[in-house]
Parts: structure tokens; C-alpha cells; sequence
């Protein structure tokens, strides 16, 4: 837990922006798919913490992507360069490094986006993006220049095709037959359940990261469980908390039934 000052915090488009923080202690051992638990305003009754996704880290820096959606991001979304937030982080377990020999393809639902956008280091992939509008997509170019192949789907039909996420990945594997195929998903829960029954269906392996509200960020309050298959005991299930066994779990623990 340290102070974190802001650098940068600009509007991206619409609703969702871009915060640039100095904070090399949550930055020096961040992976992909980890999150920084922010404690943005102290006052009335705005005292728990909001947890991020961490879209970057590099140079003692983080970068959140968000959405404002309620009074926290709204509140953050005002804050100037030089404020200092309390940040808690890295946090949870993220995502594993992709073997040598697989094709990673990140599931995104909207700003989902920048839960796996560190994945990017570790070399070339595909991306396969949904959204509800052309308005609500992120990240793209980002991608792009990266080395990862972007896909998208809205559900208006305004860019990509017209559909949902999931409607992309039968034409993915159609190209690479043979080829092995890792997922790295992020995104709203109904898309990721659905996303985990075409996986289970096909065979294919991989991990999710839920999206869960959370309160403490570091497991003492059991506000942020989900249900997960129990590894000790096949065919049984258990609860988790997503904040330190997750928020990424791999696809045979996330239960969909």
C-alpha cells in the first residue's frame, strides 16, 4: 500500500479514460491480469477502495483504463495531474504466460480490453473484441501495433460484424486448423459463461478473469466469492474469493452450470 500520484488522467472517448500513475512499488511486480484496489476519495461515505484492472505497467508506471460508472470513477475522473490516490497492488492472481507453442487469443467485452492488454509482451496474437457499439470499443490500435491480429464484433453492427464476441471464434479456428489454441477472456459475466461452454464443448483450454465487485481487495471480508469447481473434490464445488484465488481462473476450476 503506498500513494500513488497521477500523471496523466484524459478522456479517451465518451465515458472512458485514461489514468497515467507514478507508482513504482505496484508497478516493479504487476502481470497481466492483476488489478490495483484505489482508495480514490476519502470523504462521507466514499471511503472503500475501487478495484482496476492494470491495462499497463512499465518504468514505475500503471495505467488504468475506466469506465465512469458510478460516483468513485466520477469523482476520478476529476482528478488532475499531481493528485495522489492510495493504491493497493498488484493484486490476485493474473494470467499465465502462453506456452511456446500455442496462438493466445484474448475475449474481450468491452473494456475487458485492457484487463489483457499486458499479454501483448510476451509477442503476437489475436484479439477478438465486442462491444455493444463502434462507441465502446478500446484499445484497437493499441493492439494492433503490438503485433496482435484485431477482430470485432457489435452488437449494432456499427464495426466488425454483427453479433456477439463468441460469433468470432469459429472462424479463428477454421483458419488455424491443427494449431493450438490458448483463451485469455475478459468481460461481463454472461459472456464469459458463455464463452467457457463453447471452450469446454470444444476442448479448447484457457483462463478467465471475472468480473466481481469486490470491497476489501485482500480476502478478509468473502464479499467477492464465486462459485468454482473444487480441484480436491471432482464433481464438487466450492467458493472462492476472486480478489486472491482470482480474478483469472483457469477454465476446468470456472463452474457454468
Amino acid at each position: 500500500m503506498s500513494e500513488a500520484k497521477i500523471i496523466s488522467n484524459t478522456r479517451m472517448h465518451g465515458d472512458y479514460f485514461r489514468a497515467v500513475f507514478d507508482a513504482p512499488e505496484a508497478a516493479a511486480g504487476a502481470r497481466p491480469g492483476q488489478f490495483v484496489h484505489v482508495r480514490i476519495d476519502r470523504r462521507g461515505d466514499h471511503i472503500l477502495r475501487r478495484p482496476f484492472s492494470i491495462h499497463n505497467a512499465e518504468n514505475g508506471r500503471i495505467t488504468l483504463i475506466y469506465k465512469v460508472v458510478g460516483a468513485g470513477t466520477a469523482n476520478l475522473s476529476h482528478l488532475p495531474a499531481g493528485s495522489v490516490c492510495d493504491m493497493l497492488g498488484p493484486c490476485g492472481r493474473g494470467f499465465s504466460a502462453p506456452a511456446p507453442d500455442v496462438l493466445p487469443v484474448a475475449v474481450c467485452g468491452g473494456y475487458g480490453a485492457a484487463a489483457t492488454y499486458m499479454l501483448t509482451r510476451f509477442g503476437g496474437g489475436v484479439l477478438l473484441l465486442g462491444a455493444r457499439s463502434r462507441a465502446d470499443l478500446l484499445l484497437t490500435d493499441e493492439y494492433a501495433a503490438a503485433g496482435f491480429e484485431v477482430r470485432i464484433a457489435t452488437d449494432d453492427g456499427s464495426a466488425g460484424i454483427r453479433g456477439r464476441v463468441t460469433d468470432l471464434i469459429a472462424p479463428l479456428t477454421a483458419e488455424h486448423p491443427g494449431r493450438k489454441l490458448f483463451f485469455y477472456a475478459c468481460g461481463p459475466h454472461p459472456m464469459l459463461m458463455a464463452l467457457a461452454k463453447l471452450m469446454r464443448t470444444n476442448g479448447w483450454d484457457g483462463e478467465l478473469s471475472v468480473d466481481q465487485i469486490m470491497c476489501c481487495g485482500v480476502g478478509a471480508c468473502f464479499g467477492c466469492v464465486v462459485k468454482v469447481n473444487d480441484p480436491a473434490r471432482p464433481g464438487e464445488w466450492m467458493y472462492a474469493r476472486s480478489c486472491t484465488d482470482g480474478p483469472v481462473f483457469r477454465l476446468a476450476d470456472v463452474y457454468t452450470e
